[in-house]
């Protein structure tokens, strides 16, 4: 009967051994994302396979989200409102620019399990309904204002995210954006209708370069700057990237589908 007992006290031992070994296991797959879940409510970086995500990357994927949706109905109603035709061909390059970016967010969200939001916030829904409400002879106007307004917020915004991310996803994202909202700010300029001193007087603050140049002097004219000169005679290859004026190139390969992307995908 000893024996036995000792036999039944092994027995239990190494099942007690296996059970707390396989209760990480068992608990961790289903709550195998709350730490990425929690880490977006407390505004923690995490670690994922693309690198590092912090609060800045996951608002860009959220903001670029929320452009389209406004931006991408803003569009929509302008081709069917605007009698311009500058206005209309501004409209087709933002309906094109972020269906394509949407695709691009839905997917990054989906590898990285960042929430998306599904309607326009209240201000982007404020800017639709002043465009709603503009009469026909301020339409345009006030179209083309809202949205290059907007862009010029969100182009500094981009620009800090591709410098900063630590997050191949993120910067990927980050220089699509970029390219995109460079095209439409262009594209919206070239309708003539922006007011660039309005857009000036709201982004009025500390200058960029406190200790660049002076301002200029009345009858002053200051001295020609030396060409750059390359160190040596360094044979080079490159070229400037080929461009036309007032376009800007956006072709980048399909954005994959978000619907057959999961999480670390």
């Amino acid at each position: 009967m000893p024996r036995m007992n000792g036999s039944i006290l092994v027995g239990l031992a190494i099942a007690g051994t296996i059970g707390a070994l396989a209760y990480p296991v068992v608990y961790s797959y289903p709550h195998r994302d709350d730490a990425t879940k929690a880490a977006a409510l407390t505004g923690e970086t995490v670690n994922t396979q693309w690198g590092p995500l912090t609060p800045l990357d996951r608002d860009l994927i959220v903001r670029v989200r929320l452009a389209g949706l406004w931006e991408l109905p803003a569009g929509q109603q302008a081709m069917t409102r605007s009698t311009n035709a500058a206005v209309k061909e501004a409209a087709n390059h933002l309906i094109v620019g972020h269906n394509d970016l949407d695709k691009r967010a839905r997917t990054i969200s989906a590898q990285l399990n960042v929430p998306l939001p599904s309607q326009p916030n209240a201000q982007q829904q404020g800017f639709l309904d002043q465009m709603t409400s503009a009469s026909a002879a301020d339409y345009d106007k006030v179209w083309a204002n809202l949205l290059r307004t907007a862009h010029g917020k969100i182009f500094p915004i981009i620009a800090t995210v591709r410098n900063n991310t630590r997050n191949s996803l993120v910067r990927q994202l980050a220089s699509d954006a970029n390219q995109t909202v460079l095209d439409h700010i262009t594209i919206l300029e070239k309708t003539g209708l922006v007011d660039f001193e309005t857009i000036a007087e709201g982004a009025a603050g500390p200058s960029a370069s406190p200790t660049g140049p002076p301002p200029p002097v009345a009858g002053v004219v200051p001295p020609n700057a030396p060409a750059l000169e390359s160190p040596g005679n360094i044979p080079v290859k490159s070229q400037p990237s080929p461009t036309t004026p007032g376009v800007v190139n956006t072709n980048r390969p399909e954005a994959k589908d978000p619907n057959t992307v999961g999480q670390g995908g």
